[in-house]
C-alpha cells in the first residue's frame, strides 16, 4: 500500500520545491540569543525568533530552570489531576492571573493545546463562534473541534463583525475569537471596538495574546492592557514560548468559572503531562523580570522604531504598525527565499514566509526585533537588506 502513497508524497513534495515553497530547517548550534551559531560554523544575527525580550538565554531565567531541576526534578510523569501538580504550577497560574488581571489561569503544554481544548469544552451546537479570518491555526483547529456554529469576519473589520453578530443572534451563547496581534502582519486587533460590539450584542470575547503578552501595553500585560479593556475580555490565551522565556507551555486566563470547567473537561489538559518543572520555574522568573522594570520593553520599542523607520526610508515595503513583527513584503515566494539566503550569507538570519503560511503572492521576510539586539545590530541588519537587494538585482 505505501508504495503508491510514496509516489504521491514524492510528487507533492516535488511540487512544493518547484513552487519555491519548500521549508528547510536550518540548524543552530548555540543557545537562542541575538547572535547565534549555525551548522556552517558561522555566527549570525538572529532576526526571526520570538525572543521579544531577550529572555530565552537570560542568566536569571536559566538559573531558575537549573534550580528547579534540583528541587522539583525533571518531569512529573503524570497529568495534573492524578499526581502531576506541584506548588510551582499553582504559583505560576497565580502569577499569570495577577499579571494579566484575570480571575484564574490554567496551564497547558502549549497555547496550541490551550486553544484546542477551549471551544469544545465551553460551547455546543446551540452556540456560535465569530472568528477573525486571520486567526492563528490553533484557533481555527480548536473551533473545528467544537459543534458550535461558525462565523468568520474580515480581518479587524468591525462592520463585518457586527454583521456576523447579527447573523448569529439566534445562538444561545456567542463568542468572538481574535488574535491580539496577528503573527504574519504585526497588526493589532482593535479590542476596544470589539468589546463595544460584544456588549451591544451580548457576546463573550476571547483573545489569543501570544504575540503581545510580556511587552505590549503600559505594563506589558498585552493587548487588553493596551486598550484598557482587561475587565471586558472574558478569555485570554497565550504562550510561555515567546516573550515569557521562550521554552514551551501555554495557558488560558479567564473568568473563574470558565477555568474551573476547563480543569474538569478540557481534553488537552486532562490527557497531557504536566508542564515540566524547569519550564514552570523559569517562566515564573521571566514574569518577575518583566514586572520589575520596563527597561526591556523600552529597548524593544526603540529597536522596532529604528528598524521600521530606516527600512522604509531605504525603499522597502514594510507593513505599517509599531509591533516588533516587521514584515518586509516581497510578493514572490522564490524571491523571498533568495533574499533570505543572501541575507544569511551576509550574517543576518531571517526566513522567507510563503504559502500556505501566508496568502499566495504575499511572500515576505518577517523580521522580528528583540530587546537583545543592540542599536548596532539593527543598523547592520538594515545595511544587509540593502546590500542583498542590490546584489540580487545585479544577478537578475
Amino acid at each position: 500500500m505505501f508504495a503508491s502513497m510514496r509516489d504521491d508524497l514524492t510528487t507533492t513534495i516535488g511540487e512544493i520545491r518547484d513552487a519555491g515553497l519548500y521549508k528547510s530547517e536550518r540548524v543552530i548550534t548555540s543557545p537562542q540569543q541575538a547572535l547565534i551559531s549555525v551548522a556552517t560554523g558561522n555566527e549570525v544575527l538572529n532576526f526571526c525568533a520570538n525572543n521579544y525580550l531577550g529572555l530565552s538565554d537570560h542568566p536569571d531565567v536559566v538559573a531558575a530552570a537549573k534550580e528547579a531541576l534540583d528541587r522539583w526534578g525533571f518531569g512529573l510523569s503524570s497529568v495534573r489531576f492524578i499526581c502531576g501538580t506541584q506548588q510551582i504550577h499553582k504559583d505560576l497560574e497565580g502569577a499569570l492571573s495577577n499579571f494579566l488581571g484575570t480571575e484564574d489561569t490554567i496551564l497547558y503544554s502549549s497555547c496550541f493545546d490551550a486553544n484546542g481544548g477551549l471551544f469544545e469544552t465551553l460551547l455546543g451546537a446551540e452556540d456560535a463562534i465569530i472568528s477573525d479570518e486571520l486567526n492563528h491555526a490553533s484557533i481555527i483547529d480548536g473551533i473545528r473541534l467544537s459543534k458550535a456554529k461558525r462565523y468568520r469576519y474580515k480581518n479587524r473589520d468591525m462592520a463585518d463583525l457586527e454583521a456576523q453578530l447579527k447573523d448569529a443572534a439566534g445562538a444561545r451563547y456567542r463568542l468572538i475569537a481574535t488574535d491580539g496581534v496577528f503573527s504574519m502582519d504585526g497588526y493589532v486587533a482593535p479590542l476596544d471596538e470589539i468589546c463595544d460590539l460584544a456588549e451591544r450584542y451580548d457576546a463573550l470575547v476571547m483573545v489569543d495574546d501570544s504575540h503581545a503578552v510580556g511587552f505590549v501595553g503600559p505594563d506589558g500585560a498585552g493587548t487588553p492592557s493596551l486598550f484598557g479593556v482587561k475587565d471586558r475580555v472574558d478569555i485570554v490565551t497565550g504562550t510561555l514560548g515567546k516573550a515569557l522565556g521562550g521554552a514551551s507551555g501555554g495557558y488560558v486566563s479567564a473568568r473563574r468559572e470558565i477555568v474551573e470547567l476547563l480543569r474538569q473537561r478540557s481534553r488537552p489538559y486532562l490527557f497531557s503531562n504536566s508542564l515540566a518543572p524547569a519550564v514552570t520555574a523559569a517562566s515564573l522568573k521571566a514574569l518577575e523580570l518583566i514586572g520589575g522594570s520596563s527597561d526591556l520593553r523600552d529597548k524593544l520599542a526603540a529597536n522596532t522604531k529604528l528598524f521600521r523607520t530606516k527600512m522604509t526610508e531605504a525603499g522597502f515595503d514594510v507593513l505599517p504598525g509599531d509591533h516588533p513583527i516587521s514584515p518586509v513584503m516581497i510578493g514572490d515566494a522564490a524571491a523571498a527565499g533568495r533574499l533570505a539566503d543572501k541575507l544569511l550569507d551576509l550574517g543576518i538570519y531571517v526566513i522567507g514566509f510563503s504559502y500556505p503560511v501566508v496568502p499566495q503572492g504575499k511572500a515576505r521576510i518577517r523580521v522580528q526585533l528583540s530587546a537583545a539586539h543592540s542599536t548596532e545590530d539593527v543598523e547592520r541588519a538594515i545595511a544587509a537588506f540593502a546590500e542583498a537587494r542590490n546584489a540580487l538585482a545585479e544577478q537578475a
